[in-house]
């Protein structure tokens, strides 16, 4: 009973701080921030990395491309860099899908482990804060859709999977998921769409639909890598910031990996009518 208390009480924090960043531009970019750092730090000591150069990197994109507008007094620039971090970004991230299919632990050389810190994570908290300020207007909703999207999926992949869950989804990863949770979340968060898409008068319907499916595929299979990076630190979670859930990065690695993929969705949805 206390441990339930502890998780609610813990889960219930984080969400309150969520959502009410989502009320202000600046504060949402100075809690991202935060929580970009406190990820990085726990991804960190998953791959032994010990450097405080990743934090130096990290604070400079973010601040970057957060601020890009404000400094510069233009967005001139903006779009290309930003395409060329999307690139990159999805270039290692479909690396690490690879990595995840492989029997044979992630590859962790020096040089990779900050590949992964810089187009893995930093990165993708950028993506984050663009989605925000989707077109250069601070849209909170989207990401707060995204979100929620995500904690539909993972919920009821979680309950479906419990209850009627046979065939195993990774083994050799997460032993817990099944396809048949896999089905349960994406199905749930497929019907979930069509609420975000009336109450936050953002996107169309259409476009919150392919979004869940987005979400729910890439979201899985960045809580899956991130599994694989703690089976080989042989950790069962990645801090313990969050009394009853483990780290925050346990937190945010679906939303993190699916980010880039949910921005570039909205690029070329522009352009569909």
């Amino acid at each position: 009973m206390k441990e339930i208390l502890t998780r609610s009480l813990s889960g219930l924090l984080y969400i309150t701080v969520l959502i009410t960043s989502l009320l202000n531009e600046h504060v949402l970019t100075i809690v991202f921030y935060f929580f970009g750092i406190v990820c990085l730090s726990e991804l960190k000591k998953l791959i032994n990395l010990n450097s405080f150069f990743p934090y130096i990197i990290f604070t400079v994109m973010y601040f970057i491309f957060g601020y890009w507008q404000l400094v510069m007094n233009s967005t001139y620039g903006l779009e290309e860099a930003t395409q060329i971090l999307q690139v990159l970004t999805i270039f290692v991230q479909l690396f690490l899908i690879k990595d995840l299919f492989s029997k044979k632990n992630i590859p962790l050389y020096n040089t990779k482990r900050y590949i992964i810190t810089t187009l893995y994570l930093s990165s993708s908290f950028v993506f984050l804060i663009l989605i925000a300020n989707y077109k250069n207007v601070f849209s909170p909703k989207l990401v707060l859709g995204s979100f929620i999207l995500i904690w539909v999926s993972d919920s009821f992949a979680y309950l479906v999977g419990k209850n009627f869950g046979r065939q195993k989804l990774f083994s050799s990863v997460s032993p817990k998921k099944t396809v048949e949770g896999f089905l349960g979340g994406l199905f749930f968060a497929c019907i979930s769409s069509y609420f975000i898409a009336i109450f936050t008068q953002t996107l169309s319907f259409n476009k919150w639909l392919i979004l869940s499916i987005i979400i729910s595929i890439i979201g899985t299979l960045g809580d899956l890598i991130e599994s694989k990076f703690k089976r080989q630190a042989n950790v069962k979670d990645s801090g313990i910031i969050m009394p009853g859930h483990g780290g925050l990065f346990d937190r945010f690695d679906s939303i993190i990996f699916a980010a880039p993929f949910i921005y570039l969705f909205l690029r070329v949805s522009q352009y569909v009518s």
